[in-house]
């Protein structure tokens, strides 16, 4: 079954579409000390450094693995610098190209874009608020010969169901990026990916986004309407190489709100 949900940029709801031109520069990283792990924060509180295209980011720490389909070491950050049309080559220079600190070993560094239809946040965001509420980050590999056929998918059915429920604040955002390049992988790292979905639930009760989408969509169809599992089918065109429960760290984005 296919969704569209056409009303999601109305009201307090934001969807940020590919031709907004919102590129996010994404580093996985393990800090080694405590000292490692101050200077990662205190540079995720400073991003207006990279001027005035640089809309904020947000640093995440690892908390545990909801799902792995891989033994790869964990890393200990997740970090998300946003900006609007190209990211500067300052930025990348002291992010990825330059020595970074004692302590920080860059594990990969990628540029994504948001995917169609499924990049949805409150306009009013400013990070978690609910206590309950953790970040989730889902590194996705989707074969390259069903990306379009994966894109449809969420723009279709995902998204529209992410919608609903950022909406009713079960969720805080559903952010899917897709990597439109990767600038640096570590050798070690043995698990690569080509999707980051974040989103900020209530991990208690929760059994995966495929249940979560199809309550959301089902409370608007017939109690008599065949419902056919698009969520399951997309275990044809992806595997999930590691699902992880962080803590947020730093949340500086609340401009990319704004900017949709």
């Amino acid at each position: 079954m296919a969704v569209t949900d056409h009303s999601v940029d109305e009201g307090h709801i934001v969807r940020i579409e590919p031709d907004d031109r919102l590129v996010i520069l994404a580093r996985t990283i393990h800090a080694t000390s405590i000292e490692a792990k101050a200077v990662l924060r205190g540079g995720a509180t400073d991003f207006a450094r990279f001027g005035e295209t640089c809309l904020g980011g947000a640093l995440y720490s690892h908390r545990s693995i909801y799902q792995s389909a891989s033994d790869a070491s964990v890393w200990s950050h997740f970090e998300l610098a946003y900006f609007r049309n190209f990211i500067p080559a300052d930025a990348v220079s002291e992010l990825v190209v330059n020595p970074q600190p004692a302590g920080i070993n860059l594990r990969r560094a990628e540029i994504l874009l948001t995917t169609p239809s499924s990049f949805i946040l409150q306009r009013e965001w400013q990070g978690i608020t609910a206590p309950e509420q953790i970040a989730s980050l889902e590194f996705l590999q989707v074969q390259p010969t069903c990306l379009n056929e994966y894109r449809r998918a969420m723009q279709e059915y995902c998204g529209p169901a992410a919608a609903k429920l950022v909406r009713s604040n079960r969720f805080g955002t559903f952010r899917a990026m897709e990597t439109a390049a990767v600038l640096y992988q570590n050798p070690d790292l043995e698990i690569s990916w080509n999707q980051v979905h974040l989103c900020e639930l209530n991990p208690d009760g929760f059994e995966g986004f495929g249940k979560e989408f199809e309550a959301a969509l089902r409370r608007d169809l017939p109690d008599d309407a065949e419902f056919a599992d698009t969520f399951a089918g997309l275990g044809r065109l992806r595997t999930v190489p590691r699902w992880t429960f962080n803590d947020p760290v730093v949340e500086a984005d609340a401009a990319i709100a704004q900017a949709g």
